[in-house]
C-alpha cells in the first residue's frame, strides 16, 4: 500500500536513492505514490562531503526527514543526516511491518481486490490502531472483539480474524506467581480441588490468554500465566489467585501468595 498525498514537515519517510548528483540525492519515496525527495548535499552527513557517493549508493534503501514540503513546485526536502540509528531502525521496521501487512490483506481478500475495498478495509485499521499491522496484530491476539469499533462487515472481520490468526507472530510475555492453599476442615482435599478450579478460570479464561496452575509441593501451588503483554498477564495472575482465595474464605481455609517458590523439590 502506498498513501496518496503528501508527507508531512518533520515525518520520517522510508526512500530508494534513485539518482547521485554532485550536489545531492534524489530519493523515490516508497511510501507515497509518484513522490520524490531531494537530499542536497548538505543534508546528506554531518560534516564536509568530498563525494557523495561515499555515503549513498543508488539503488540503497534510506530513512529521510521531511524538512520542508512545496505542492506548488512538487518539491520536497530531505535530510539523511538528521537521523539518528535508533529512528532508522524502528522506521525501517515499521515500514517492514507495513509491507507484511500488505501481503496479509492479499491473503485476506484476494489478489484482485478493488481499490475501493482496499481502502475502506485499511483506513478502518488506521483509524483505530494507527497502522494495518498493529490491526492485524490485535485481530490475532483478541479475535473479532478487537474490531468491533470499527465499521467493518461481519465477513471482512472474519477473514482479517482468520488470515491474522494463521500468519501473524504473536509476541509473548510469561508472569508466574505461587499460592500456598491450607484448609485444616475435614473436607480439606475436596475444597483445595475447588480452589484449583476457580484458580483456573473454570473455563472461562480469555482466547489469547493461556493459564495453568500445578502442584509444586504441599501446600504449594504454581500459577503460570503467559499472555500477549505484561499488564493483560498480570491482571490474569492476580484474578486467578483471588478466586482461590474466595473459595478458600468461604470454607475457613487460607489462600496466602507469593512471588517466589518456597518448596526447593517439585
Amino acid at each position: 500500500m502506498k498513501y496518496s498525498g503528501w508527507p508531512d514537515t518533520g515525518e520520517l519517510v522510508v526512500g530508494k536513492v534513485d539518482e547521485i548528483e554532485d550536489f545531492g540525492v534524489f530519493v523515490d519515496l516508497e511510501e507515497y505514490e509518484d513522490k520524490r525527495g531531494l537530499v542536497h548535499v548538505s543534508e546528506v552527513a554531518s560534516g564536509w562531503i568530498k563525494n557523495v557517493r561515499d555515503h549513498v549508493n543508488t539503488g540503497q534503501t534510506v530513512v529521510c526527514k521531511v524538512l520542508d514540503v512545496d505542492e506548488g513546485s512538487q518539491q520536497i526536502d530531505l535530510s539523511i543526516k538528521d537521523v539518528n540509528e535508533h529512528q532508522h531502525s524502528d522506521k525501517i521496521q515499521d515500514w517492514k511491518n507495513e509491507q507484511k501487512a500488505d501481503k496479509w490483506m492479499s491473503l485476506a481478500f484476494g489478489e484482485d481486490m478493488g481499490d475501493e475495498q482496499y481502502t475502506h478495509v485499511a483506513n478502518e485499521l488506521l483509524a483505530e490502531f494507527g497502522s494495518i499491522y498493529d490491526g492485524f496484530e490485535q485481530a490475532a491476539i483478541h479475535g473479532p472483539e478487537a474490531l468491533d469499533d470499527t465499521d467493518l462487515a461481519d465477513e471482512d472481520v472474519e477473514r482479517l480474524v482468520e488470515t491474522a490468526r494463521e500468519n501473524v507472530s504473536v509476541p509473548y510475555v510469561t508472569v508466574t506467581g505461587y499460592v500456598d492453599l491450607r484448609n485444616p476442615g475435614k473436607d480439606g482435599v475436596d475444597g483445595i480441588k475447588e480452589a484449583l478450579k476457580a484458580a483456573e478460570g473454570n473455563g472461562d479464561i480469555p482466547d489469547e490468554v493461556e493459564l495453568d496452575v500445578t502442584y509444586v509441593g504441599a501446600p504449594e501451588y504454581r500459577v503460570r500465566v503467559k499472555a500477549p503483554n505484561y499488564k493483560t498477564a498480570e491482571s490474569q495472575l492476580e484474578e486467578s489467585v483471588r478466586r482461590a482465595e474466595v473459595v478458600m474464605e468461604d470454607i475457613s481455609g487460607t489462600a496466602d501468595f507469593h512471588r517466589e517458590r518456597h518448596t526447593d523439590d517439585e
